[in-house]
């Protein structure tokens, strides 16, 4: 029997036409460092190949969280919660690099900073009735730049995505729901097998057309949001500079430390 140090950082499993794509860094509260990004870039590129593929549901490992975003200890070793060759597909691989396939993601915990930008990136949501979801990296010295910024505010109303960016502060599943952030919200026991069930809604429809669908209400053009690259420019520009920031290195320093930061705004 393999241990968890042994156990792949994703695993992967097909359901009949869905590929369930899981992160499995439990102890790590499913955190994304680097090989995960890469295992993920890889499952969601294989399932866009694989035409018997018709849907994908992305979930976590275990009961404690659907993904604390970056892996901050990783961060604090100068590595990027990016997949090596293919960072222009942004955090955990998948991003910035949408698939034509629909992606459901199967929120089994809290969905915290990049756990939040997992979800915005997905077409559809279903959310335990104990699932979070917010952007704390602001109390870290930075802010969310894998889309969350970028994407609450089209996502939901104006002032209620404001707050979530502003003041860090979690938002419970059934505020999720009730804004339109999650499809639905089921008892966690519950999460995969109605996310498997609305995967298999999707899969039951034609899949060409279900996939033009995808590409048009997103504007995809070849694995890209053409319309979303100005944003990026201003987004990957922005975090540059705040991300050399004195504040930045106390917010990893801190959190490391297991203490408050104390910010300087230099």
């Amino acid at each position: 029997m393999s241990t968890p140090e042994q156990e792949p950082a994703v695993r992967t499993e097909r359901v009949g036409a869905t590929l369930v794509v899981t992160l499995n860094r439990p102890r790590a509260r499913n955190a994304v460092d680097s090989d995960v990004a890469t295992r993920v870039a890889d499952a969601l590129e294989a399932a866009d190949a694989d035409r018997d593929v018709r849907c994908v549901v992305l979930t976590g490992a275990g009961d404690k969280a659907f993904s604390a975003g970056a892996d901050l200890k990783a961060l604090g070793r100068g590595e990027h919660p990016l997949a090596p060759g293919r960072e222009h597909y942004g955090f955990a691989g998948f991003v910035r690099h949408p698939i034509s396939t629909p992606v459901i993601a199967a929120v089994n915990g809290p969905a915290l900073g990049g756990g939040t930008e997992l979800v915005l990136a997905s077409d559809l949501a279903v959310a335990a009735d104990t699932a979070t979801f917010g952007l704390p990296e602001i109390s870290r010295g930075i802010f969310a730049a894998a889309g969350g910024v970028l994407r609450l505010p089209e996502q939901l109303p104006r002032k209620v995505a404001m707050r979530l960016i502003l003041t860090g502060e979690p938002m419970s599943a059934e505020d999720a729901l009730r804004w339109g952030l999650v499809n639905d919200v089921v008892p966690a026991a519950e999460v995969l097998p109605a996310a498997l069930r609305l995967a298999e809604k999707v899969a039951g429809n034609a899949p060409l057309a279900v996939q033009a669908s995808k590409r048009l209400a997103l504007g995809m053009v070849d694995g890209d949001l053409p319309h979303e690259a100005a944003a990026w420019e201003r987004n990957d520009a922005e975090i540059a500079a705040v991300g050399k920031s004195a504040d930045a290195m106390e917010g990893i320093v801190a959190f490391l430390e297991g203490r408050a930061p104390t910010w300087t705004a230099g």
